[in-house]
């Protein structure tokens, strides 16, 4: 069975693409697990672009197949901001509580219509036959304080009006469904689906 390695040291990541993937004739893997933690050089200008950086960075130290993603929140009334720069928004160091209460100060006061975001996620994978990027977002509003336990990021303050909920309330299964990652992941899922149904043929 081939393997496919992810290139992130992140275990919320982990966690959601071995469940989403775990259909797939591949053993999925992180890449600590293989004993492996490079580091990795984000200087795309785009979500896609950073994928593929630390896609094909852990490539050089795997002969296997590697999964990168590079995801982020793109809040309307900071003009887009955090964006690709999600992680160190509030600098190298802070702490995820510090990053939420960041973004909470920075809209302090602000009416709800105006409070509107978006998680965007892109996904590379990479091997000797395989050169992959897929991306998809989902829609939302910045919540006033901090919801729920679940989830890992800025899922606290991540609010969802469908569900009324922000996405660390809403239950692992419902958020595996609906979530910019899982919405990426089926994307790749049907495409890594359609490659090894062919290879069997």
């Amino acid at each position: 069975m081939d393997k496919l390695v992810i290139a992130s040291g992140n275990i919320g990541k982990i966690t959601e693409i071995k469940a989403i993937l775990k259909d797939l004739p591949l053993q999925v893997v992180s890449m600590k697990e293989m004993g492996y933690n490079p580091e990795f050089d984000e200087v795309g200008a785009t979500f896609s672009e950073n994928a593929l950086i630390k896609a094909n960075t852990l490539r050089k130290f795997v002969n296997d197949i590697v999964l990168a993603d590079d995801s982020g929140l793109e809040i309307d009334f900071l003009n887009g901001a955090p964006g690709i720069f999600t992680s160190r928004f509030a600098g190298e160091n802070a702490s995820q509580e510090e990053k939420n209460n960041k973004i909470i100060n920075l809209l302090k006061g602000i009416d709800y219509k105006y409070r509107t975001c978006r998680f965007v996620c892109s996904i590379a994978v990479v091997s000797d036959n395989i050169n992959l990027i897929v991306e998809d977002s989902i829609e939302g509003v910045i919540s006033e304080e901090p919801r729920g336990n679940a989830g890992f990021g800025y899922d606290p303050i991540f609010y969802v009006p469908g569900y009324k909920k922000t996405f660390a309330e809403l239950p692992e299964d419902i958020k595996n469904q609906i979530s910019h990652r899982a919405k990426a992941l089926e994307k790749l899922r049907q495409k890594l689906s359609v490659i090894y149904h062919n290879k069997k043929a």
